[in-house]
């Protein structure tokens, strides 16, 4: 038995084969673990617990139906998605993680986060961040006709395409710094985390002590899954879907 780990699937009635691809994990892989933790990104975005469209629904069905099979789902909000809450949950049977969070894998604490707060170089994504996790912009937003709301997101998500396109690939992705700080406060050895789909297991040292951070991949031509073991990690693609 294992645990998987995925994140950055950003769902999105546009991209069907993601959809497709994920209810047949979650049908098969994930029917024989001891867990699965979603890492933020499960959707391309979440405009409110009362307004998940076809594709969404899909994937919350899925979600409950490996739940009820005895299977614990656990999801962390990630830039597209920080709205899902309590709606969210009882639908799918999936319990919200807060961001960071020590997870112990088979003896190992493990630090897991969605990513996007280790982006610190991008000052301008960060100051966004802060403002709609705020809790009276997010009370502001989700008192608005799931139409407006949206049209805000659309426009969010052509904005975002347009920021990163603009962003040097440095940027965009974590800073070194903010990964040390984040692995020196937590006191782990190991940092797990999706948001800047580029999968990979990095080596590193904090200070003088051999440190790992793993990095999970996004679902867009394909599926990314970290599994972990009494072994260890293993990342791994699913086969290709575009």
């Amino acid at each position: 038995m294992a645990t998987l780990f995925i994140s950055d699937l950003h769902i999105d009635a546009s991209r069907p084969p993601i959809l497709e691809q994920f209810l047949t994990f979650l049908q098969a892989e994930a029917r024989n673990t001891e867990a699965l933790y979603i890492l933020g990104d499960l959707f391309e975005s979440w405009i409110g617990d009362d307004a998940p469209d076809p594709a969404q629904s899909a994937a919350i069905d899925g979600l409950r139906t490996l739940t009820s099979n005895g299977v614990p789902c656990f999801v962390m909000h990630g830039n597209r998605d920080f709205l899902m809450s309590r709606q969210f949950c009882g639908a799918s049977g999936a319990q919200l993680l807060p961001d960071p969070l020590i997870v112990t894998l088979y003896g190992e604490p493990v630090l897991v986060m969605h990513g996007d707060a280790l982006c610190t170089d991008d000052r301008a994504y960060q100051r966004l961040r802060a403002t709609v996790r705020d809790a009276d912009w997010q009370r502001q937003f989700l008192a608005l006709s799931i139409a407006a709301r949206r049209a805000l997101a659309g426009a969010a998500r052509a904005g975002s395409r347009a920021h990163t396109q603009a962003m040097e690939h440095s940027i965009t992705d974590v800073n070194a710094d903010s990964v040390t700080l984040a692995l020196r406060s937590a006191g782990t050895s190991t940092l797990l985390h999706g948001h800047t789909h580029r999968p990979a297991i990095h080596a590193l040292q904090v200070d003088g002590r051999p440190c790992t951070r793993i990095v999970l991949g996004d679902w867009y031509e394909q599926g990314s899954v970290l599994r972990w073991d009494r072994h260890g990690p293993e990342l791994r693609s699913l086969s290709r879907i575009i």
